[in-house]
């Protein structure tokens, strides 16, 4: 090979590598627009907690307030940069924060990865546009049962897909200008009106600020089980994030 190839190879190479680079760096903002990752930033949220009591014969709403702070920048479990989401809990405003929960959270690049009780899910994922979909739940195994704990079968094979991107947003007097919404599931198994026959309400949906993150989180799962010689009765749960403030 003659020096001008060799020149011609290498530049071509250099302008490979820093395209790639300015690529990953592109993608990396972006997710960070709707999920910024900075130690140090708050989110504050009312929470609206719903559970059923009464071994699922009464339905309760259970309200608090909740707190997630970017806390520190971590290793996750997979050896890739991290950061550790702390989350703290009150009543009111009256009363002090109190630390219950930390979670883990990762931009890989293309996408925002949130860990969750041991559950990692895909909350974000490029291209923002509409109609865009995903598996957000695909490192979750729901697709056998847990007799010995915990069983998430209802989160099996959900596809979240973005809808109003780049659309403005009111949340009482809180204005936010440019924001998208992820439709993760609206699902409905069965008759849940009919109280002689099993049925099943699956639905979650979140919305995301620019330069924020979540401002608004809805998720239900309940699954009605008919009477056996008794009365039936529901379990499941459902939670409601509506942000107050943030920094």
């Amino acid at each position: 090979m003659n020096k001008k190839n060799i020149l011609s190879v290498a530049l071509i190479a250099t302008l490979f590598t820093a395209c790639k680079k300015e690529t990953e760096q592109l993608n990396i903002a972006a997710i960070n627009s709707y999920a910024p990752l900075v130690v140090g930033k708050y989110i504050t949220y009312n929470i609206d907690s719903f559970v059923f009591t009464n071994f699922g014969t009464k339905d309760t709403t259970i309200s608090y307030q909740l707190k997630h702070t970017v806390d520190a920048a971590v290793t996750d479990n997979l050896g890739r940069p991290a950061f550790r989401i702390v989350q703290a809990i009150r009543k009111n405003n009256s009363q002090p924060w109190v630390i219950n929960n930390t979670y883990t959270a990762v931009n890989t690049g293309t996408s925002f990865e949130f860990v969750e009780n041991n559950l990692r899910f895909i909350k974000l994922k490029q291209p923002f546009t509409n109609s865009f979909t995903w598996k957000g739940n695909s490192f979750i195994e729901t697709t056998t049962s847990n007799p010995s704990g915990p069983s998430f079968l209802y989160l099996n094979d959900w596809d979240y897909v973005y809808d109003s991107v780049n659309t403005s947003m009111s949340i009482g007097a809180m204005n936010f200008t440019n924001t998208i919404k992820v439709n993760q599931r609206d699902e409905v198994i069965g008759n849940p009106s009919d109280a002689a026959s099993y049925s099943e309400i699956n639905y979650g949906a979140e919305n995301y600020a620019e330069g924020i993150g979540l401002i608004y989180r809805k998720f239900l799962h309940v699954e009605y089980q008919p009477p056996t010689g008794s009365s039936g009765y529901r379990t499941g749960y459902g939670v409601t994030f509506t942000i107050t403030g943030h920094n």
